[in-house]
């Protein structure tokens, strides 16, 4: 249960009558609305009142929502307090605005205690303008202005007149007013039931307020409610707050466990090692001897061979013995894509082959394109053919960082570094990737859309393990984090 619906739990106990016990001294509500009657016939007579405000429609049984204690009483809320509404001053008339009588408007009700208001009006616009002024302790209502506005409530604590859009309760000394206003809580999802006017602009008015029903408790009743209500009420906003705080932690404990897991793997620290396994220096040996045939064959440059050595002010955590640092650029062959002119239709028109940009990695394997090119943009625009296996990853922007293993032949645009990994699990760089994406943010470089380079990718760091040891790995990783989307 969030901290929402619990004060919404104790708003409905609180209205129903069951959140602080019925004591049989205290009267009935029907005492308390023979003395309201009675001094509404006395304002009658007096002709403070007019004879119509004695008349009021009975409840139906049909109407009742729910059952309340004996002790209390179903009545309208007209029956028990008085409405009235404003109206808006002629906005060229500046005698109207010059002055300092408040004047509240929907957009000042904050559903709480209002202790002010952003407009004034002047006296003027109080005699000319059918603006009466509403005392302290009464309660707005928004009447119009959607559904986001219909409802909206506030207790005023200060003498104001009020605009057409909103209808005022007066106090009455026979009612708490702080019990009318949890009631008002209570009530505002309930007035779009009742609302009038077009589905686009809806409206409820002073008739669907006065007939709004209000199961009434007696008057010391009322006060011992609002008593509970505010004595629950901060340990409610507590419960809130330390719920909004799980719902927090449950969503980013996934995601702290994921990094970590694979903090752990790329630093060797996720499975065991074995001596069996040979080691990385051997690994790399190997790597460097096929990437020499790849020389000889010509589908390598000479310069690829050439790597500058890891300075130990670059190694950022340690490893195991038998693994090895060295740089991305040893372990595979690198480059990016390109963006065919998109001004010669011939290079997309009836196009087949997968042109992949940044957005569509997935941190997993990818299968297709959303854009496709000819083969006359292969040939003419640079683009480099990405091979089924290759792991890629973006380097501009938003992206930097998000990676992919090619399920299929592709190309891609220039903002994706595409690897073909020489003896390397292409899985556990794609892992070893992830890892790293935060250093990658941070190599960043540029204003509103930072990058980084192939050459600062093939310089990166590389913890490398013995072959089979990445497979363990890789292996372990996916159980994990099979493990981790479990708990979502």
């Amino acid at each position: 249960m969030t901290g929402q619906q619990l004060k919404n739990s104790i708003l409905q106990w609180a209205i129903q009558g069951k959140l602080v016990p019925q004591i049989e001294s205290e009267g009935t509500a029907e005492d308390l609305l023979k003395e309201i009657r009675a001094e509404k016939e006395r304002l009658v007579k007096e002709g403070k009142l007019k004879k119509k405000d004695l008349e009021v429609k009975p409840i139906e049984d049909d109407e009742i929502p729910f059952e309340i204690p004996e002790s209390w009483k179903w009545c309208r809320l007209e029956y028990i307090l008085k409405t009235t509404s404003g109206s808006t001053p002629l906005t060229s008339n500046s005698a109207y605005y010059n002055g300092d009588v408040n004047w509240t408007r929907t957009t000042d009700l904050n559903n709480g205690y209002l202790s002010s208001c952003e407009k004034k009006v002047s006296l003027l616009a109080v005699s000319e303008c059918n603006l009466s002024i509403i005392p302290r302790n009464s309660i707005c209502i928004a009447m119009y202005g959607g559904a986001g506005t219909i409802g909206k409530y506030s207790l005023i604590k200060f003498d104001t007149t009020i605009n057409q859009s909103v209808c005022a309760i007066h106090p009455n000394e026979k009612i708490y007013m702080e019990f009318i206003y949890y009631f008002m809580q209570y009530q505002r999802p309930l007035w779009m039931d009742f609302a009038v006017g077009s589905r686009k602009d809806p409206n409820i008015n002073k008739i669907i307020i006065n007939n709004c029903m209000i199961p009434l408790p007696p008057l010391s009743e009322q006060k011992r409610i609002v008593a509970k209500i505010e004595e629950l009420m901060p340990l409610v906003e507590e419960y809130g707050k330390a719920q909004e705080r799980l719902e927090a932690l449950n969503k980013e404990l996934p995601e702290k466990l994921k990094k970590s897991v694979l903090q752990e793997a790329i630093m060797g620290k996720l499975v065991p090692q074995d001596p069996k396994e040979g080691t990385a220096e051997a690994l790399l040996a190997e790597i460097r001897k096929e990437k020499e045939k790849l020389v000889k064959e010509g589908k390598l440059k000479k310069k690829d061979l050439e790597v500058k050595p890891i300075e130990d002010d670059e190694i950022p955590f340690e490893i195991p013995e038998g693994w090895r640092w060295c740089r991305l650029g040893e372990i595979g062959s690198w480059g990016s894509g390109a963006t065919p002119a998109k001004g010669k239709p011939e290079y997309y028109i009836n196009g087949n082959i997968p042109w992949l940009r940044t957005g569509e990695l997935n941190n997993d394997y990818v299968y297709d394109s959303e854009i496709k090119i000819t083969q006359l943009a292969l040939d003419n625009c640079s683009l480099r053919m990405c091979q089924k296996g290759d792991v890629l990853i973006a380097m501009y922007g938003a992206t930097i960082g998000k990676v992919a293993i090619a399920g299929i032949e592709l190309t891609t645009n220039q903002a994706c570094c595409a690897c073909t990994p020489l003896l390397i699990y292409n899985k556990y760089l794609m892992w070893y990737l992830m890892a790293s994406k935060q250093a990658f943010i941070d190599l960043g470089e540029g204003g509103a859309q930072p990058n980084i380079s192939r050459e600062k990718i093939v310089a990166f760091p590389f913890a490398l393990p013995p072959l089979a040891e990445q497979k363990r790995i890789v292996e372990k990783v996916e159980e994990v984090m099979k493990m981790i989307d479990g708990m979502k």
